[in-house]
């Protein structure tokens, strides 16, 4: 096995995750100052899950000796509009999966099981995401930018209401 070319590629993905990270949170803070806290939530929960990500990825760096790079593969797009959030959030979801499936493969070809395997779950993972970030793009699309405000409407119905 050639440690170094798996390390390459673990640390391609942890600025993925990073950059992932630092956009989601982004877009949870402006969500969530919007008023829109179910896509607030989403991309708060998701970023958690990226976090976890560069856990699992810095972990089997480590282990094969390597030193983890904690530095994010771009800047954070200062996007606004939710619509257009949740576009890029797709685009970098379905970016990583397809990534994740090459360098699966040329960690197996590397005799690299173990980092094969940690891609393998990043894949099924950002699938998720994209899955969830998909179906919110499609509500907006179909339901209009009122979509948000009367889905936040209803999960903050109870909050305001006062209690005698």
């Amino acid at each position: 096995m050639n440690r170094e070319h798996s390390i390459a590629l673990l640390n391609q993905a942890v600025a993925d995750e990073l950059a992932a990270v630092h956009q989601y949170m982004y877009f949870h803070i402006h969500l969530d100052d919007l008023g829109f806290a179910p896509l607030a939530s989403l991309f708060k929960q998701t970023a958690i899950q990226e976090m976890g990500h560069v856990e699992a990825l810095s972990e089997r760096i480590l282990f094969l000796k390597g030193d983890t790079e904690m530095a994010a593969a771009g800047e954070v797009e200062k996007i606004t509009e939710p619509a257009l959030m949740l576009a890029k959030a797709m685009a970098m979801e379905e970016g990583s999966a397809r990534d994740y499936n090459l360098w699966a493969l040329e960690c197996s070809k590397n005799a690299d099981a173990a980092s094969k395997q940690i891609f393998e779950k990043l894949i099924q993972d950002e699938e998720g995401h994209f899955d969830a970030f998909e179906k919110q793009h499609e509500n907006i699309q179909r339901f209009g930018p009122n979509y948000l405000a009367l889905q936040s409407f209803g999960a903050n119905a109870g909050a305001h209401v006062a209690v005698r």
